[in-house]
C-alpha cells in the first residue's frame, strides 16, 4: 500500500476561488482612499491638538495649533513662528473641513493647564465620503464626535 499526500483538484479549484473573491473585496475597499481621507484627517488633527497641548503643558512656546484647508491638503502646523514648527500635512482627497463658528484658517492657542485659550467648545467636521466630527472641549479634550 502506498501513501499519496497532497490537495485533491477540487480543494485547490476550492481556494483558488475564495482566495479571488476576498482579493476582490479587498481591492475595492482599498482603491478609493479618499473613502478614508476624513478619518486619516480626523486622526491627524487629534493628534496635533495633543501635542500643542503637551508642549502648553511642559511650559515650551509650540503652544499654538494652526488649521489649514489648503486646495489640495489639509495642514496641521504646531509651533507656528517657532524655531522648529511641526507640520503635518494631509492629502484632502476630496474632503473638506469646516469649524462651527469658526473660519479657516485657524490659531488655536492653548494655556498652561492645556485647555485652549478662546474657553470656547471648537466643533470640526471632515466631510468627504463620510462624515467625522472631532470635539476640542473648552477643557482641552478632544474626542471623536459633536461637541456636548
Amino acid at each position: 500500500m502506498s501513501k499519496s499526500e497532497g490537495f485533491t483538484l477540487v480543494e485547490l479549484v476550492a481556494v483558488i476561488i475564495i482566495a479571488g473573491v476576498v482579493s476582490a473585496l479587498g481591492i475595492g475597499l482599498f482603491a478609493n482612499r479618499s473613502a478614508f481621507s476624513p478619518l486619516l484627517a480626523t486622526q491627524q488633527l487629534a493628534s496635533a491638538t495633543l501635542l500643542a497641548q503637551q508642549a502648553a503643558l511642559a511650559g515650551n512656546p509650540a503652544n499654538t495649533l494652526q488649521i489649514e484647508q489648503g486646495g489640495d491638503a489639509f495642514r496641521f502646523t504646531v509651533g507656528p513662528g517657532t524655531a522648529v514648527p511641526r507640520v503635518f500635512e494631509l492629502d484632502r482627497a476630496g474632503t473638506s473641513l469646516s469649524v462651527a463658528s469658526a473660519t479657516l484658517p485657524l490659531t488655536v492657542s492653548f494655556d498652561s493647564q492645556g485647555a485652549p485659550i478662546s474657553g470656547s467648545n471648537l466643533d470640526f467636521t471632515f466631510s468627504g465620503d463620510s462624515t467625522f466630527n472631532t470635539c476640542l472641549s473648552s477643557l482641552g479634550a478632544v474626542y471623536s464626535g459633536s461637541c456636548q
